[in-house]
C-alpha cells in the first residue's frame, strides 16, 4: 500500500511536459549565386611624371594647378640660350659642308676632282648635318610636352628656378577611365572570366554602386599566396573616381534556382549541419548539405524537398522526437486542442 502511494506522489511531482511553441516554414526555391568580393585599388588609365632630362634653369611653366593639357601642348621650357647658339653654329658649318659638296660635284663631273676628295666631302657634310640634328635634340630636351591628354597635379617647382636632371616638374594623369587592380583566390579562378561585369564600390560614394568590366586575367597563380591578379577597366566620364582610391569589387557568378531554408533553421554541430522537420505534431531532425549563405538564405543541396515545413523559430529547444505545437495553428500538433493550445504561447 506505502508503495502504491509513493509512486502516484513520484508521478504527481513530474507532470507532462508541453508541446513546445515553434513556428515554421516551407522549404522554398530561391536564386543564389557565388559572390567573389575583393579590394583593389584605382589606377589612372596613363599616368606619367614628366622629369627635367637635364640640369637646367627653368624659363616658364605653362600649367595650373589641376589643369587639363592636350597632347603635345608644352609645359615647361628650361633655358636653351647656349644651345641656341650652338644649334646657329652648326647650322653654318653644315651650309659650308654642303655648299663644297656641291662645287666638287661640279669639279668631280668636269675632271677636276678625285674620287678620294668627293668622299671626304660627302662624309664631311654628313658630320655638319648631324652635328647640327644633335644640337637640335638638346633643344627639344628642354621643352616639356604633354605625351598625352589629361589633368596635371599640383605644381611644386617654380619658373626661374633651377633644377636638377631627374627632378619631377609636373605629372600627367589620363582619368579618362580607371583601371582597377585587385587579387582573388586561386579556387575562385573558375568563376572569373574576360568581359565579366562588375559592381565596384567606394566608401567615398557609399550611395552609387560603379560598373567595370574584367580586361585582364594574370597568367600566372602567386605561389605564396595562390592567388591570381585582375585587371578590370571602369568608365569615369565624370571623373568621380581618382587614382589611388580604395574600392570594393563585387561579382556574381553562377547564378541559380535551389532549395531554401533560413540561417535560423540551421543548426551546426562541428562539419555537419541539421534541420528541424515539423511532422505529425513532432521535430524530426534531418540533416542537410549546405551550399552558399545569402541575404540570411541557406542554399540546400540535399536532404530536403521544397514544401516540406521545417521549424524556424525555437530550434535550440527541440531534440528529436520532441511533441510540438505551430504557432498560430490552434494547438495543432500538440495532445490537446482549444485552450491547451494558448498557455505556451502566454509563457512565451
Amino acid at each position: 500500500m506505502l508503495l502504491t502511494v509513493a509512486a502516484c506522489g513520484k508521478e504527481a511531482a513530474q507532470p507532462k511536459r508541453p508541446p513546445a511553441l515553434v513556428e515554421v516554414q516551407p522549404v522554398r526555391v530561391d536564386s543564389f549565386s557565388d559572390m567573389i568580393e575583393a579590394v583593389g585599388t584605382a589606377v589612372a588609365n596613363e599616368q606619367v611624371v614628366l622629369s627635367a632630362p637635364v640640369t637646367e634653369r627653368i624659363v616658364s611653366l605653362n600649367y595650373s594647378d589641376g589643369g587639363f593639357v592636350r597632347r603635345g601642348e608644352v609645359i615647361a621650357r628650361l633655358a636653351q640660350s647656349q644651345e641656341a647658339a650652338e644649334l646657329a653654329g652648326a647650322q653654318a658649318r653644315a651650309r659650308e659642308a654642303t655648299q663644297q659638296l656641291e662645287r666638287i660635284q661640279q669639279l668631280r663631273q668636269r675632271g677636276f676632282a678625285t674620287g678620294a676628295s668627293l668622299d671626304a666631302q660627302v662624309a664631311a657634310a654628313n658630320a655638319a648635318k648631324a652635328s647640327a640634328a644633335q644640337v637640335q635634340a638638346a633643344i627639344s630636351d628642354r621643352v616639356i610636352r604633354a605625351p598625352f591628354s589629361g589633368y596635371l597635379g599640383l605644381r611644386t617647382v617654380s619658373p626661374g628656378a633651377i633644377i636638377a636632371a631627374g627632378t619631377p616638374i609636373a605629372t600627367v594623369s589620363d582619368i579618362s577611365r580607371i583601371k582597377l587592380d585587385f587579387t582573388i583566390p586561386e579556387t575562385q579562378l573558375s568563376l572569373l572570366s574576360r568581359g565579366q561585369t562588375l559592381r565596384i564600390l567606394s566608401s567615398a560614394y557609399p550611395d552609387r554602386i560603379f560598373e567595370g568590366t574584367v580586361a585582364t586575367i594574370d597568367s600566372v597563380v602567386d605561389p605564396a599566396t595562390r592567388s591570381v591578379a585582375v585587371r578590370a577597366i571602369l568608365p569615369n566620364g565624370d571623373r568621380m573616381l581618382k587614382p589611388g582610391m580604395l574600392l570594393t569589387v563585387k561579382l556574381l557568378a553562377r547564378e541559380r534556382r535551389a532549395l531554401s531554408v533560413p540561417e535560423l533553421a540551421v543548426i551546426g554541430e562541428g562539419d555537419r549541419q541539421f534541420v528541424y522537420l515539423a511532422q505529425d505534431g513532432k521535430a524530426k531532425r534531418v540533416a542537410i548539405t549546405s551550399g552558399v549563405r545569402q541575404d540570411g538564405k541557406v542554399e540546400v543541396l540535399s536532404g530536403l524537398k521544397a514544401g516540406q515545413q521545417i521549424v524556424t523559430d525555437g530550434v535550440v529547444k527541440l531534440a528529436d522526437g520532441a511533441p510540438i505545437r505551430v504557432q498560430g495553428e490552434g494547438g495543432q500538433g500538440g495532445p490537446s486542442g482549444g485552450s491547451g493550445g494558448s498557455r505556451p504561447a502566454t509563457a512565451r
